[in-house]
């Protein structure tokens, strides 16, 4: 909006600047010794604009979308009743460990943005470690947290390549794959042990283990 009626761009233009942005972000590379993450998503932002509109971005514009866009983005991160029951139900039998890959200060944001940290016995966010998932390192150290071995362990998450694969590299008792959005892998992905189309449907799988 502000893009529309501070700066006058025509609804068209907005949106493209907004694909744009997405664009970029999805293909983003964060190295923290180079860049802050406030200030590479600033770049992109510019880039975004002058892709469409041409000419010297105005910083100040560039600054606005992305803090714009990020309190917008931290607003919408809740947990739903039904994640969080399931999440306090398994913490009452099981140790439960949240595992992100990540630039540290975006990802402590969204957790404490949906408020999830009373749910886990412990936190690690990949960007504060050696290595990120799907390498063995990171897995180990999160077993060692919990303080139980690979094959008591059991991974839940939603990407393949590194969710999954990193539990398969790590030897875990399980890998459960949540595939919201029905799609079909490539033949070359990382196979789990298990696929859910949901997280409603985590509760009746664990009782088969």
């Amino acid at each position: 909006k502000i893009l529309q009626y501070e700066y006058y761009y025509t609804e068209s233009e907005a949106d493209m600047v907004c694909d744009k942005f997405q664009a970029k972000l999805r293909k983003e590379c964060f190295d923290p010794s180079k860049i802050s993450i406030t200030n590479l998503r600033i770049q992109h932002w510019k880039g975004a604009i002058q892709e469409v509109k041409g000419g010297t971005v105005n910083q100040k514009l560039a600054r606005e979308c992305y803090f714009l866009w990020k309190t917008a983005r931290l607003k919408h991160l809740t947990l739903t009743e039904e994640t969080r029951k399931i999440l306090r139900d398994l913490k009452k039998v099981v140790p439960l460990l949240l595992l992100t890959n990540g630039d540290t200060e975006t990802q402590r944001e969204k957790i404490e943005a949906c408020a999830c940290q009373e749910f886990f016995d412990a936190i690690v966010v990949g960007g504060e470690q050696k290595e990120e998932k799907p390498s063995l390192s990171i897995f180990l150290h999160c077993c060692k947290l919990l303080g139980v071995q690979p094959e008591d362990c059991v991974m839940i998450g939603d990407s393949l390549d590194t969710d999954i694969q990193g539990g398969l590299n790590a030897g875990l008792k399980a890998t459960i794959w949540i595939n919201k959005t029905g799609i079909v892998p490539k033949e070359i992905s990382p196979v789990p042990h298990y696929t859910i189309s949901s997280l409603l449907e985590l509760p009746g799988l664990l009782v088969t283990f």
